[in-house]
């Protein structure tokens, strides 16, 4: 790894004092902002890279005496890191990393790839101009300061549409962990991640199901406490192992626990379902099983040909995206769904509320979407609109969205 010669980093707790910055949903910028700023500085001494806090209380700081302190410790040069924590307001979800006119965005780039590793959505990572002056940085923290090479962070909204708010106020080590070692990794220092009893380094050969097998936990509980929302894992990642309750968990009708001597096949005919729909249900490509795993079964009803209205999470979906899709609201879906975050993960089946869904149906052999589109009075092109289809091919078992 080549290392970049830097002479230090400057933390900057943005706000404070009288400047409470963005407040929401029990979120002051001013707060969030010092506490990842102190993790970041007392991290960044362990790695025994060298560092400077702005502010390491609740202090009212003017932009001109907030620049001094940037340049004080190591100068205003190139070979200086500055980073600006921030939480950000509008009603949008997600992180924003902006980075200064006369830098590159490795570093942002960096910063962006860690924090959706450690479970956060990056918007956008950018530059942005003064209007008056183009030529100009708009933020001061860029404007301001030297040759150095400042990053501005929005860790996300206080007010925002989707998880942001929880996220801010759970999360907070966990993403400031993120940029600590985006910043180790982008200046070539070794990165050691700040480990406890409930954290795993994710090694080579390892996956989801494997660390969950290992630690007694589901995949989905695996994938809920470290905010993934795909299966995929990085050498080094470091996840969260999530404690066990004592209590014994409560199970819905719908979720049955793999016993010896359990295949596909049996537990399908013993819920009158078929290995295809589980296997689709569960995200499965394969028909191993192993004693303990938990499956989700589809919740039967009266009619011959559906299941009841149910949906299965997908990358990229959210509480926000499923609700417009089906045209209720994220409080009807938590509250159907007895949802305390609005953290979701791949394969989670959702109830949607009586009247958001219509009709679902499961292909039988000798379907095709033209017979289907006629049954129920609609066309093909609605019914692979509905259900994300880009050719006309079905499979015996899948579950149609009519």
């Amino acid at each position: 790894m080549m290392e970049r010669a830097v002479t230090g980093v400057v933390i900057d707790a943005a706000h404070g004092g009288e400047d409470l910055g963005n407040t929401g949903n029990g979120i002051v910028e001013k707060d969030t902002s010092l506490k990842i700023s102190q993790y970041m500085y007392r991290r960044l001494q362990e790695l025994g890279i060298p560092v400077a806090l702005v502010r390491d209380s609740d202090e009212t700081i003017s932009n001109e005496e907030r620049i001094r302190r940037i340049l004080a410790p190591y100068g205003g040069e190139s070979n200086v890191i500055v980073i600006s924590n921030h939480v950000n307001a509008g009603g949008a979800d997600g992180a924003e990393i902006v980075y200064a006119l006369r830098n590159n965005n490795a570093l942002a780039n960096k910063i962006a790839q860690e924090l959706e590793l450690a479970g956060q959505n990056v918007t956008k990572v950018y530059q942005r101009r003064l209007p008056s002056d183009t030529s100009k940085d708009y933020y001061f923290i860029h404007r301001d300061t030297g040759s150095t090479q400042p990053v501005l962070i929005e860790y996300g909204y206080v007010d925002s549409n989707q998880d942001d708010k929880e996220q801010l106020k759970n999360n907070y080590d966990r993403y400031a962990e993120a940029v600590v070692k985006a910043i180790a990794t982008y200046i070539g220092k070794s990165y050691v991640p700040e480990l406890d009893e409930n954290s795993y380094v994710v090694k080579s050969g390892d996956s989801l199901w494997s660390i969950a097998n290992r630690y007694g936990i589901t995949v989905d509980q695996l994938k809920s406490a470290n905010g993934l929302t795909s299966n995929l894992l990085q050498v080094g990642q470091v996840l969260t192992i999530p404690k066990q309750s004592t209590e014994p968990p409560s199970e819905s009708n719908n979720i049955y626990t793999v016993k010896v001597g359990d295949s596909l096949w049996s537990i399908a005919n013993q819920y009158g379902t078929t290995v295809s729909i589980l296997k689709q249900l569960n995200g499965l490509s394969s028909d191993s099983l192993s004693i303990g795993q938990k499956l989700y079964l589809p919740i039967q009803d009266d009619g011959e040909d559906s299941v009841d209205a149910t949906y299965i999470v997908k990358s990229g979906d959210s509480l926000y995206t499923i609700a417009m899709k089906f045209n209720t609201t994220v409080n009807d879906l938590m509250a159907l769904n007895h949802l305390k975050t609005s953290l979701l993960s791949i394969g989670q089946v959702l109830k949607i509320p009586d009247g958001s869904m219509g009709s679902i149906y499961i292909v039988k052999s000798g379907d095709s979407l033209w017979s289907i589109a006629n049954r129920y009075g609609t066309t093909v092109a609605s019914i692979k609109q509905k259900n994300e289809l880009t050719s006309d091919n079905l499979s015996i078992g899948q579950i149609l969205y009519i």
